[in-house]
């Protein structure tokens, strides 16, 4: 008799995650169903299986099967970025667009133990804090002259379609110490290759909630993270390589902000002979020869075809993975909190500092506003150097969003259509549209194909939102105002 296909689910809130994880394991050698399997396990018999299995022979794939939803709050945005760098893990987290920020809102580091170091710490996020808040008004009043109360509008209605365009602009006021709630759904595979992340961090405060984090896991999943430490190879390159810099001279130029430093020169032909040797029965080497003696005419008929039928929320077919890019870029702090979130892709993130200059939006400027950010960011530039001189890495928690930061991102044309997708929208801060459309202009330069591949959003350029965001003298700066 033929068995009945079944689809049900292992409850997590009866059975154990590291249970789960075992019960799935089993699979592979046991004939019995999954339920069965589940009622013949103990909490200790899944944490023998795991010492065995996941930590004795290295199976590490089980511990996927463990799953675990983890709330961190009052944790600094700088810190946040080592806990979203993991790849695998779905992230929730306080929005600079629809929240604002309580004045004292901030972390302040422990190893700041310098009485002078930490007064200087504390005022200067307060004036942060404060010239933030008195930011919003002035700025609401800007956004009332682009953007009226409608005839059938009331107020709280209005502020409400409004407020996302005065807070984008506000938000560059933030420092990296600025607190937040993040929500973080992860594997205990992943988890455990987080935890030694953080573990291994420069920053004593990232190191603490490596340590919280690890602690309310082992709660549920009590052998799967039971062996997260810190890594001393990682301790040691960071320490090598900080030092190998010292070998070269400081290049601070933040005149060109977007550079594409490297790509495949073959991404169209591999992305369009991947295609059809996934769909047909040749071998590589004759669909590439082929594909060489093509007309361009035939090439550019198989790049649309490639894309054909796509829906605006479709994802594309994995083989645009084959063409990869590499870009050089200079974007400011709150930007880059947004393109970090494209995990898929390599991020190379330089140490946030205040030697590469700041943005100023152009509603800074004609609110009248423009005196005192200058002058809040030049407080927050000396501060930090002050800072510095004891330790950069501290230091970092004191730069606001506004200030810029270089980024090494590597990409394929699957993955840099989505993030361009997504951030060149209408309805994205424009700092992150100028940089999506950048790229994708410096894409279609070198790749004539992507015109068909890459769906940026065909409404604006990115010369056109530097032009209406950003005040063109300041945009670029290098050294700012003092």
């Amino acid at each position: 008799m033929q068995n009945s296909r079944q689809v049900y689910l292992l409850d997590p809130q009866k059975l154990p995650p590291e249970t789960i994880a075992v019960t799935f394991a089993k699979t592979s050698r046991s004939p019995q169903t999954f339920k069965e399997i589940a009622a013949d396990l103990t909490n200790e018999k899944s944490a023998e299986f795991h010492e065995k299995w996941v930590v004795g022979y290295g199976h590490s794939s089980v511990a996927e099967h463990a799953v675990l939803h983890i709330a961190v709050e009052n944790i600094s945005r700088l810190a946040i970025e080592c806990l979203e760098s993991n790849r695998l893990a779905s992230y929730t987290e306080k929005s600079s667009r629809y929240q604002k920020w309580g004045k004292e809102s901030f972390y302040i580091p422990l190893e700041l133990s310098d009485p002078e170091l930490i007064k200087s710490f504390i005022e200067t996020n307060q004036l942060l804090f404060h010239t933030y808040h008195q930011s919003l008004p002035v700025l609401q009043k800007e956004a009332a002259k682009h953007f009226p109360i409608r005839d059938d509008e009331n107020e709280t209605a209005w502020e409400r379609r409004i407020r996302a365009q005065y807070v984008d602009v506000a938000r560059f006021l933030l420092p990296a110490a600025a607190l937040a709630n993040v929500g973080m759904t992860i594997n205990a595979r992943a988890l455990e290759h987080a935890l030694k992340k953080m573990l291994s961090h420069p920053l004593e405060e990232v190191r603490s909630v490596g340590i919280e984090i690890k602690q309310v896991a082992q709660e549920n999943v009590p052998t799967l993270v039971k062996y997260a430490n810190q890594v001393p190879s990682w301790l040691n390159a960071y320490s090598n390589f900080t030092q190998e810099n010292n070998n070269f001279s400081l290049s601070n130029s933040s005149s060109e902000w977007c550079r594409l430093v490297d790509y495949d020169v073959q991404a169209e032909k591999k992305v369009l002979a991947a295609l059809i040797y996934r769909f047909g029965h040749n071998d590589f080497v004759h669909i590439w020869d082929h594909l060489t003696q093509a007309s361009p005419e035939e090439i550019d008929r198989l790049a649309q075809l490639a894309v054909k039928d796509l829906q605006k929320y479709d994802v594309p077919l994995r083989e645009f993975e084959f063409g990869n890019f590499t870009f050089e870029l200079l974007m400011d702090q709150g930007a880059y909190f947004e393109i970090k979130r494209h995990r898929i892709m390599t991020q190379t993130a330089q140490s946030l500092t205040t030697e590469l200059g700041y943005v100023v939006p152009k509603w800074i400027k004609s609110s009248n506003f423009e005196k005192l950010y200058h002058e809040v960011m030049s407080v927050a530039r000396k501060t930090y150097r002050k800072i510095a001189e004891f330790n950069p890495e501290v230091a970092a928690y004191i730069v606001p969003n506004a200030f810029n930061r270089r980024i090494l991102l590597q990409g394929n044309l699957r993955a840099l259509d989505h993030l361009i997708t997504l951030r060149s929208a209408a309805n994205a801060h424009f700092s992150v549209r100028r940089i999506s459309q950048r790229i994708a202009e410096e894409i279609f330069n070198v790749s004539p194909l992507a015109k068909h591949w890459i769906r940026n959003n065909p409404l604006e350029t990115w010369q056109e939102i530097e032009k209406d965001h950003f005040d063109e003298t300041m945009c670029l700066m290098g050294d700012g105002v003092e």
